[in-house]
């Protein structure tokens, strides 16, 4: 028996994954979180194969849960699941290591594939994502200048493009103002940029918000 863990702060995605996958008789869902700080107790309480883990998540987002429990060694294997363009966000889940990348349009039985493929210890990409993976080794030199961005300071990134306030950008993400401060300085001096207004044109030229 598949176990797995769904962690999504949307219910209504959260219960269409749950059909999706217990119509499966070799898959059952043993526990359920909306955010980070609720999926490590549940990790807690709950031994699992698969972790299904959202992207956009209140506090800290699912690539920070990923990058933490590949830094813990841990053997829960990772199918992020985001309604993110995979070029955005593929390449970035699978180095924060995460074992596959799933779009939300996709087909389910494709989903049902990839928690299988997870669980016997293989990994999960689109032929989509193959081909970035490909592209990605054969033109090293093309890589952008947000790649050297640690996941919190893309997250802040991402929200000073949208022209959100430093407080309010705080208050989402559930730090102090002060850090999201450090963060920006971080992002400024990577991206070799001087103002908010650059960094507002910087995310719509590469297409960062979408």
């Amino acid at each position: 028996m598949i176990k797995v863990i769904l962690c999504d702060d949307h219910e209504l995605v959260r219960k269409g994954i749950r059909n999706t996958l217990e119509s499966e008789v070799d898959i059952r869902i043993v526990g359920e979180a909306s955010k980070a700080e609720d999926l490590k107790k549940v990790m807690l309480q709950h031994e699992c194969d698969v972790l299904l883990l959202d992207i956009n998540m209140e506090g800290r987002s699912g690539l920070e849960v990923t990058e933490q429990l590949a830094k813990q060694e841990s053997k829960t294997r990772i199918l992020i699941v985001s309604m993110h363009p995979e070029e955005h966000y593929a390449l970035r889940s699978l180095r924060a290591g995460a074992h596959g990348y799933f779009h939300k349009s996709g087909n389910p039985s494709q989903m049902i594939q990839a928690v299988r493929l997870l669980a016997q210890g293989r990994s999960y990409v689109t032929p989509e994502i193959a081909d970035l993976l490909i592209s990605n080794l054969s033109a090293t030199d093309s890589k952008h200048m947000h790649d050297a961005l640690s996941q919190r300071e893309m997250d802040t990134l991402k929200l000073i493009g949208t022209g959100k306030r430093l407080t309010d950008i705080a208050r989402q993400m559930m730090i102090s103002p002060k850090t999201v401060s450090v963060y920006r300085s971080r992002i400024l001096e990577k991206l070799k940029l001087s103002s908010n207004g650059e960094l507002m044109l910087y995310t719509l030229k590469n297409n960062l918000n979408d």
